[in-house]
C-alpha cells in the first residue's frame, strides 16, 4: 500500500526513461507505490538549464542522467534532498553547490559496466579489423583491404580499472590479448600496472575508463599522443574532456594514430567537427550504457537510493 499520495515529487530526467511513458517502466513502480509523484523531463532529450529551472523546484528527489546540474538549478530547487544518478561519475553536477544546499548525490556504480565494456570491445575490434572503412570501400564500388592484427598479437592498455575497466580487461584477456593498466587509485589483481606514459607507448589499443583530471586538463594531449606507438587505436567511452580534440585530429591526419572511436561528447548531439568527420573516426551516440539490462540495473539502483535516503534522513546527512 502506498505510504501517502503526498510523499513528494521526484524529477526523472534520463533520456532512456523519458522517451516513453514513465508509468510503463516497472523499475519506477516502487517510487509510485511509496506515494511519490513522478515528474518527467522533455521526452527523449537531454533537458536544458531552462527546462531544469522550470521542473526541479518542488521536487524532493531527482533521478538524474547526463544533463549538467549547475548551481543555479540547485539554488532554485529548495525542496531537493537527493540526486540519484543512473550512471557513474558526478562531474555533471556542481558538487560544491550540492553540498552547500545539503543535497546528497549518489551514483549507480557498476550498473552499466557490462554494456560499456562490451561497446569498448566492439569499437576496438572494429578499428583493429578496419571494418568501417572496409565496408565503405565496398559500398562505394571499391575493394580496398587493409592487413590487420589478431587480438592475440596485441597489447591493450586500459586507463582506469574501476568496474568497467575490469570487465574490459576480462574480455580482452579472454581473447588472448596482453593487457596492461594504469590507475593511480587502485591495485587491481591480475593485471600489470604501469605509468600512463609507458602504457600509451606500449599499447596497440588504448581504451579510456577514467574520470577527467580535477584540473580540467586533457589526459590525452599532444605530448602524450606523441608517445603513442604508430598506428595505435584510441577508444573513448568515458568522457569527451579526457582528450584534446585538436591534437587528436592532427595525429590522425599525420597518420600517427590509426583510429579513434568515441561514444562520449560534451554536447549531445555533437557539432560535426573535422575530427568527427575524419574517415578513421567511429562516433556512436552515447550507446555504451544503452542496453535493456544496463538501463534496468541503473534505474533500480537509483530508485533504491532515492527510497533509502528519502525515508532515512540520517543517510542524507552521511552523504
Amino acid at each position: 500500500m502506498a505510504d501517502s499520495p503526498s510523499a513528494g515529487r521526484i524529477l526523472v530526467t534520463p533520456r532512456s526513461l523519458t522517451q516513453g511513458d514513465l508509468d510503463s517502466i516497472a523499475e519506477l513502480q516502487p517510487l509510485r507505490s511509496a506515494g511519490y509523484e513522478l515528474v518527467s523531463a522533455p521526452a527523449g532529450r537531454t533537458p536544458t538549464e531552462d527546462d531544469l529551472l522550470a521542473l526541479a523546484p518542488g521536487c524532493v528527489g531527482w533521478l538524474a542522467g547526463v544533463e549538467r546540474i549547475p548551481a543555479s538549478v540547485l539554488a532554485a530547487a529548495t525542496d531537493l534532498r537527493i540526486i540519484a544518478r543512473n550512471g557513474v561519475g558526478t562531474d555533471n553536477v556542481d558538487m560544491t553547490a550540492a553540498a552547500g544546499a545539503g543535497v546528497a548525490v549518489t551514483t549507480a556504480t557498476g550498473a552499466n559496466a557490462q554494456g560499456v565494456a562490451e561497446l569498448a570491445l566492439t569499437l576496438a575490434l572494429m578499428c583493429l579489423r578496419q571494418v568501417p572503412w572496409s565496408s565503405a570501400s565496398v559500398r562505394s564500388g571499391g575493394w580496398d583491404r587493409w592487413p590487420a592484427k589478431e587480438v592475440s598479437e596485441i597489447t591493450v592498455g586500459i586507463v582506469g580499472l574501476g568496474a568497467i575497466g575490469r570487465k574490459v580487461k576480462a574480455a580482452f584477456s579472454a581473447l588472448g590479448a596482453t593487457v596492461i593498466g594504469y590507475d593511480p587509485y587502485t591495485s587491481a589483481e591480475g593485471i600489470r600496472l604501469v605509468g600512463l606514459d609507458d602504457l600509451v607507448a606500449s599499447a596497440d589499443v588504448v581504451t579510456l575508463h577514467a574520470p577527467p583530471p580535477d584540473d580540467g586538463s586533457a589526459l590525452i594531449d599532444a605530448a602524450r599522443l606523441a608517445r603513442f606507438s604508430e598506428g595505435a587505436i584510441l577508444v573513448n567511452t568515458a568522457r569527451a574532456s579526457l582528450v584534446d580534440d585538436r591534437a587528436l585530429l592532427a595525429a590522425l591526419v599525420e597518420g600517427r594514430l590509426g583510429a579513434y572511436a568515441v561514444d562520449a561528447f560534451e554536447t549531445e548531439p555533437p557539432e560535426l567537427t573535422p575530427l568527427l568527420l575524419h574517415r578513421r573516426v567511429i562516433a556512436t551516440p552515447h550507446i555504451g550504457a544503452y542496453t535493456s539490462a544496463s538501463v534496468s540495473r541503473a534505474t533500480t539502483m537509483a530508485v533504491n537510493s532515492l527510497l533509502n535516503n528519502l525515508k532515512n534522513p540520517k543517510n542524507l546527512e552521511n552523504g
